[in-house]
């Protein structure tokens, strides 16, 4: 025969022997496989399939929760800035402020200086004038006493009194009129 070996158990004119049996197991087995497919799916693919959910749910809203922070966080930055900012002149209004508060002193210290030093000037001058005028009037003793002794040289001598007259207006004379004056 040509190789082909055909069986004689009653099967002579088939190549595939599809009997019933067969159908039977062939059907049995299909859904065997389609129910261990469901439930491996429901026990083993649900729950991974939940986690890899639950995974892509907890990552965007950590994602969520960073990219609030960073605008949170922008924001007080912002803030900083802003406040840095201010405080930065607040301190040079403060700085400005007291320069011209110790301009001010300053003025005032030498304005004080200068009315304490006329003060003082004044004082002097009137120091001045008073020395002058005791000085003057000291001179004027003397002159009265060393007229007074001229006087009582001539008086001795026997003078008159319109000698007496003409030898201090003399003397007055001699000495001039400035010295009296100053």
């Amino acid at each position: 025969m040509n190789g082909f070996v055909i069986l004689e158990s009653g099967l002579s004119n088939r190549i595939f022997g599809l009997d019933p049996q067969l159908l039977f197991d062939a059907l049995v087995q299909i859904l065997a496989v389609g129910f261990l497919f469901f439930f491996l799916t429901y026990i083993l693919w649900n729950p991974a399939r939940d986690l890899i959910r639950r995974r892509r749910e907890k990552i965007k809203n950590e994602m969520d929760t960073a990219k609030a922070d960073m605008e949170k966080a922008s924001t007080m930055k912002a803030e900083y800035e802003t406040k840095l900012k201010e405080a930065g002149k607040d301190v040079d209004k403060i700085l400005e402020e007291g320069r011209k508060k110790a301009i001010a002193r300053e003025n005032q210290i030498v304005a004080e200086a200068n009315e304490e030093a006329k003060r003082i000037r004044d004082r002097a001058e009137k120091d001045i004038e008073l020395e002058k005028s005791k000085a003057r009037d000291d001179l004027k003793q003397e002159v009265i006493s060393v007229a007074g002794a001229i006087a009582g040289k001539f008086v001795k001598s026997e003078l008159d009194a319109n000698a007496q007259a003409a030898l201090i207006d003399s003397a007055i004379s001699e000495m001039g009129e400035n010295t009296w004056q100053n």
